[in-house]
């Protein structure tokens, strides 16, 4: 679940209490000053006492019943008698009948509960939206860092024109050597505005290029550079041999150039789109790099059926049974109208009610509105346990069944802390390479950036270097290794030194040109890997090999990703419906009771 979002001004929250009832043929204004004066119920003596002794402070509705009234007619009485208080199907009072129901004490008191989380929008600048409306082409100046995140950004923005000042393209120079993510990123620019800008006269620069050139049809807009000196007046007091105050004085100068059209800035630094709105300057952050707008539209893996699911897709149904692998499964085809919702390789599951037994399965073909689903293998069951783990709830149970068919070639974990990922995916990597033999090796990756600050150079080889960052598979590994206790001393030397030399530990910086084949490769911390790191790494896959991307989109700590920007929602959201590849949300932490209220309430 995604943390939630700081409001961006304050708000008052009523107590449940102070909320007026509407009556019929009064305003709840004037219902709340007349229920002012009147009695009510003590909630602990149960007699009646005068209202304003009930309470010291007055509510906000009652304040506002005591100002000046404007002179308004009353409306007209209903002509039809009020409805009758509703009640459930036992004849108790429903929770909406104020006539009979009667608030709990510790209702009374707490604040009214929030029945919407906060929401992430993508905040457009007035003038953008006014283009919008309009239908009006806009002109995009954009900031260095956003050709430095998205070197394809280029061609991101539609029928909309690009603007790039004389500075952006000299911080690109000076960001162009290195090999890091940012250096590449930045000659990569560099060759696309140099394609863009081959066998063009000095004539078409000034009155731009065709961003479609390169044969990209989506982008219908034109480049423009900046070819002169613009002469535009900042307020006194900022450096102006700042690049950021420079960029600043171009989208000031276009704007005082061509007044009839909206020019947006865009940069993903906070403080320069800060700036640029203090001084009246319309900007962006750059949008087109997120997979969705809400993560709580992510892709899940797992859908609930509905109580009539039977009823209504259990007409003309077949079933029959097979046996793969040594493990019996049942198949059901299945043909009604949630059928199209669904998707290949999507975990089913059926809430038992009145008795009823439980029903889980996989979607595995999907073919207009006809599915077949395939029961699971139970993994909570002690005879059916991975390298002495079992699942212990239900989502744990549907990702062992991903992970331990060799069927599928990609998985991705998402869950908070404690959810068990790492513990699952090294218990059938074990399961997988020493006794069944699918695989031949494990291998262990993740991005190496620090939560706090880095503690430099590390001694010795790449696996002894990448050692401090893989604390988590040590931990997990201790409580994997726990084997028979009259082993003695030397089988469990014996079977932790087996264990260890099928895990290789290997770094990200060397994963380019490499091909692993019949590996199991975990990588762990996917959310703080780039759409670009992802595909380089999943593109590592040889014959036989299987991918594990673990991770939390919570807690992202690479500079400019965010929830809908990184790598990890990028590939559930691109995999999803493939019928070698599964993903599944564990949503109950099972690390401790401590850890899992510390999730909660921190």
């Amino acid at each position: 679940m995604p943390l939630p979002k700081i409001p961006s001004k304050p708000a008052t929250i009523l107590l449940a209490k102070d909320y007026p009832e509407a009556e019929p043929g009064k305003s709840p204004v004037r219902a709340a000053a007349a229920a002012e004066n009147d009695p009510v119920e003590d909630l602990i003596s149960g007699q009646a006492v005068p209202a304003k002794s009930t309470r010291a402070r007055k509510s906000k509705a009652a304040l506002l019943a005591e100002a000046p009234a404007r002179e308004a007619t009353p409306p007209a009485a209903p002509a039809t008698l009020p409805a009758p208080p509703r009640t459930d199907k036992n004849g108790k009072p429903g929770p909406n009948d104020g006539v009979t129901a009667k608030l709990r004490e510790t209702d009374m008191n707490e604040p009214h509960p929030a029945k919407h989380k906060p929401v992430e929008v993508n905040v457009k600048s007035p003038a953008s939206r006014k283009a919008d409306n309009s239908g009006a082409a806009k002109m995009f100046v954009l900031d260095t860092n956003v050709l430095m995140h998205d070197p394809t950004s280029l061609f991101r923005f539609e029928e909309h024109d690009v603007y790039l000042p004389m500075m952006t393209l000299e911080e690109l120079d000076n960001h162009k050597k290195g090999m890091s993510e940012v250096a590449r990123n930045a000659r990569q620019v560099s060759r696309t505005l140099d394609a863009l800008i081959a066998n063009t006269d000095d004539d078409a620069i000034e009155t731009g290029i065709p961003l479609a050139k390169l044969g990209n049809k989506d982008a219908k807009g034109r480049l423009y550079f900046q070819t002169r000196l613009n002469a535009a007046e900042l307020p006194e007091g900022l450096p102006s041999g700042k690049a950021d105050n420079q960029i600043l004085g171009v989208v000031r100068a276009l704007e005082s150039d061509q007044s009839g059209r909206a020019i947006v800035l865009v940069s993903k630094d906070i403080n320069m789109r800060i700036k640029a709105r203090a001084l009246g300057l319309a900007a962006e952050d750059y949008f087109n790099d997120h997979v969705l707008e809400d993560t709580d539209l992510l892709y899940s893996g797992i859908v609930q059926l509905p109580d009539d699911f039977w009823t209504k897709h259990g007409k003309n149904m077949e079933s029959w049974q097979e046996i793969k692998g040594g493990t019996s499964s049942t198949y059901y085809r299945v043909t009604g109208p949630l059928i199209p919702s669904l998707m290949v390789n999507q975990f089913v599951y059926f809430e038992p009610k009145n008795g009823e037994a439980p029903f889980s399965g996989q979607v595995r073909e999907i073919n207009g509105k006809t599915a077949v689903i395939q029961t699971l293998r139970d993994y909570s069951h002690n005879k059916n346990n991975v390298w002495g783990i079992t699942a212990r709830n239900r989502e744990q149970n549907f990702a062992l069944n991903l992970l331990m068919n060799p069927e599928v070639d990609f998985v991705t974990l998402l869950g908070q802390a404690g959810t068990g990922k790492t513990l699952l995916a090294l218990a059938a990597g074990l399961a997988q390479v020493l006794e069944t033999k699918v695989y031949n090796e494990i291998i262990v990756t993740r991005v190496t950036v620090p939560v706090g600050e880095d503690i430099g150079f590390l001694p010795g080889t790449e696996e002894e270097k990448m050692s401090p960052w893989m604390g988590a598979f040590d931990d997990n590994l201790e409580v994997l290794m726990k084997s028979d206790g009259d082993a003695g001393d030397w089988g469990r030397a014996a079977t932790q030194d087996l264990i260890r030399s099928r895990i290789k530990i290997k770094s990200l910086n060397f994963m380019r040109g490499r091909t692993f084949v019949n590996k199991f490769l975990i990588i762990d911390e996917a959310q703080n890997l780039t759409p670009k790191q992802m595909k380089t790494l999943v593109t590592r896959a040889g014959p036989g090999t299987k991918i594990l991307c673990l991770g939390n989109i919570a807690q992202i700590d690479t500079p400019y990703l965010t929830e809908g920007s990184s790598g990890l929602t990028y590939v559930v959201d691109r995999f999803k419906g493939w019928s070698h590849s599964g993903h599944v949300t564990l949503a109950r932490g099972e690390r401790s009771r401590l850890a899992d209220h510390a999730s909660d309430v921190l």
